[in-house]
């Protein structure tokens, strides 16, 4: 395992917990050179922009050498004959966390050695197969799902303070919402003044938003649009 982070940790507590042995390095250490020495697999646990840098400071040897990275395909293992890549599609806050969200079922986009699917298969995951030109997309994707919910429920957390109320009042309704994509999809669980075209409504908003919230609003409402003229379409 190359990276202490929290991919890293993660995913050593993880394979560890369901039985692999695990040696950890950090991805400056000297002795990664020699990592893919006497093991099954290198899984390459760093941040995406440093994942080629690290993969070639090891020595080619007989095992695979994988990465965990989402927006990237093979190619940045380039210099090793082996290959694999194997990219959790869960948040690792932290290794405990992380862990524990590894071993729940999560998907997992791979590619390459079929060591990929053993690693998910280990942890009880689902593997999904994502090939090297379509990995930016999903990779999009799914930051969308996850950082720019969390940056849109930052902006909910101080819209809410200027009201006297805590995020926590909304967090029912948000979990709500997800539920209803679920079972639903998007377009048919979009509700709310954009949906009803309640522009009238949308004005208030905005001149109840302090200024620097409202580019944000105005962006998402046109997202909100769009969904109800994809429907008409």
């Amino acid at each position: 395992m190359v990276g202490e982070g929290r991919a890293g940790g993660s995913f050593s507590r993880a394979l560890r917990d369901v039985g692999w042995v695990v040696d950890a390095v950090a991805g400056r250490d000297p002795s990664i050179a020699r990592a893919a020495s006497a093991v099954d697999l290198v899984l390459i646990c760093v941040a995406d922009e440093h994942v080629a840098t690290v993969a070639a400071r090891i020595e080619r040897g007989d095992a695979v050498v994988a990465h965990v990275a989402g927006s990237h395909g093979l190619e940045v293992l380039s210099s090793h004959d082996r290959r694999a890549a194997v990219h959790p599609l869960v948040a690792l806050p932290n290794a405990e966390v992380g862990a524990m969200r590894l071993r729940s079922g999560a998907t997992f986009a791979v590619a390459g050695d079929a060591i990929a699917r053993e690693v998910v298969e280990a942890l009880d995951g689902r593997a999904i197969d994502v090939p090297d030109e379509s990995r930016a997309a999903y990779h999009a994707a799914a930051a969308i799902a996850s950082n720019h919910l969390v940056g849109l429920l930052g902006q909910a957390e101080r819209v809410a303070a200027t009201a006297g109320l805590e995020l926590d009042v909304y967090l029912d309704l948000v979990r709500a919402t997800v539920d209803n994509v679920a079972a639903l999809g998007p377009r048919a669980a979009l509700t709310g003044p954009a949906a009803r075209e309640d522009h009238a409504t949308i004005e208030r908003h905005l001149a109840a938003l302090d200024e620097s919230e409202r580019d944000a609003y105005r962006v998402m409402v046109e997202q909100c649009r769009r969904l109800v003229r994809e429907v008409r379409t």
